[in-house]
């Protein structure tokens, strides 16, 4: 890809790297920080965009590893710095907002996903938010497919117990319910 094609391309990709970085980081800062470190990256780097790989899922991978080294280095300082916090912010009530019910569903399945083990959450947040078929998921991770599926099916299993969500069982023929 030529650096104008990806020049051109990387704002429509804007929005998806946002969701995927505040998702990920689950700080507005931070989120703003890695789509802006990713981006810059990507268009320092053109060329290892390898021929036939999605855009989006080298920046997803890009945004990815960024993100990892950022949360190593973290531990290494932890303890030496003051986080930002945005809690007053969030509790702010959104004038845009809808239904408080499903409003309130929204959030604790946000909460839900964000509970799941890193491995679980990303690979959830690649494939069922972003849309990222197992292959590309597996690329932008440099896992296998096999463990994207096995970390998405375990993701989903957590999820389903933690809203008690259960499969129908059949009843006997002739007993009504």
């Amino acid at each position: 890809m030529l650096d104008e094609d990806l020049s051109r391309l990387i704002p429509s990709l804007l929005p998806r790297l946002w969701r995927f970085a505040l998702r990920l980081t689950a700080n507005r800062h931070d989120a703003e920080d890695l789509v802006q470190r990713a981006c810059v990256r990507a268009l320092e780097r053109p060329h290892q965009l390898q021929e036939g790989t999605s855009p989006l899922s080298w920046l997803f991978s890009i945004m990815y590893s960024i993100w990892i080294s950022e949360v190593r280095a973290r531990k290494v300082r932890a303890g030496s710095a003051a986080e930002w916090q945005d809690e007053a912010f969030d509790q702010l009530p959104d004038p845009r907002a809808g239904d408080p019910e499903n409003e309130m569903l929204h959030q604790q399945i946000i909460n839900a996903v964000g509970a799941l083990p890193d491995p679980q959450r990303v690979v959830m947040l690649l494939v069922a938010v972003e849309g990222l078929s197992y292959r590309e998921a597996a690329v932008a991770l440099d896992i296998p497919i096999g463990t994207v599926m096995s970390r998405l099916a375990r993701a989903r299993i957590t999820l389903g117990e933690r809203f008690a969500i259960t499969r129908p069982q059949r009843l006997p023929k002739g007993v009504r319910p």
